[in-house]
């Protein structure tokens, strides 16, 4: 880690910002991907450069992920995902109440906020950062029976255990696949955990389903509804957020069922 980044990581651990710091956004090259996104915020009388996915960082500043996603780059994918997650529900006669859900890639708890308003019984976190684990019980208290700090593309037996024990029927991941968040071993695992038939809902960028893909998510999406493991039940495109040059970023909510549990060789096929 750059003096910088090691300098911001300091501030953001032990200041106590009242009000959300000065934040500027540069102009960079248009070509470069999402993930390459930064910003800077001024602190501590000087302003110090933080990578956008640089989630450790953000979530150690109280608000600070909501100013910068929610606020300035205008996100709304938890709303639109988990929105169009109970509309679906709806329609099959089905209750969120009826839902134990994993919440994977659960950050500091925006997404399990709004699973919780659409009236979600049970809720498990899942993220492979301690500083998302410890941000969502700072800023968000109580909203999770139980917070996994795992790494789901090798889970140990505990990891399994205390996912298993909820008896989930129900899988959300948004904002959290492709860029290497969350790899699709690990969404592969998630996935396993939850009983058949199940729901599944998640986002993912729009490139990302049209063949412009080196993460393996387009592989693996299309072969899990080629082979009828999932249903789609629902998809909308999207503006999921403006980027730093303030252009609209556009993604895919998609919900489905999961009907059949997954083969053993789908995954090794891909």
């Amino acid at each position: 880690m750059n003096s910088a980044a090691a300098s911001l990581s300091d501030v953001l651990s032990s200041s106590g910002f009242g009000a959300p710091p000065m934040v500027r956004f540069p102009r960079i090259d248009p070509r470069a991907d999402q993930d390459e996104e930064w910003c800077e915020l001024y602190t501590g009388g000087e302003w110090l450069r933080l990578r956008l996915h640089d989630y450790a960082d953000i979530y150690r500043q109280r608000g600070l992920y909501e100013h910068l996603f929610a606020d300035l780059l205008e996100c709304t994918s938890p709303q639109r995902v988990i929105g169009l997650l109970a509309d679906v529900m709806r329609d099959h006669d089905d209750r969120p109440t009826d839902c134990s859900a994993i919440d994977l890639g659960a950050g500091n708890g925006m997404v399990g906020e709004q699973m919780r308003a659409v009236g979600v019984r049970r809720l498990v976190g899942v993220d492979i950062i301690p500083d998302a684990a410890d941000a969502a019980s700072r800023d968000r208290p109580g909203l999770y029976d139980d917070y996994v700090v795992a790494d789901l593309c090798a889970p140990s037996d505990q990891d399994r255990r205390r996912l298993e024990q909820f008896e989930p029927n129900l899988l959300v991941t948004v904002s959290a696949l492709g860029f290497g968040d969350i790899p699709p071993q690990a969404f592969w695992n998630a996935l396993s955990a939850i009983s058949t038939p199940g729901w599944v809902a998640f986002n993912i960028k729009s490139s990302f389903l049209s063949g412009d893909d080196s993460t393996g998510f387009c592989r693996l999406i299309r072969a899990l509804f080629d082979r009828e493991v999932l249903q789609l039940q629902a998809s909308r495109r999207y503006a999921h957020r403006r980027n730093v040059q303030g252009e609209r970023l556009h993604y895919v909510a998609m919900v489905a069922r999961k009907m059949a549990d997954l083969p053993e060789d789908l995954f090794a096929d891909l």
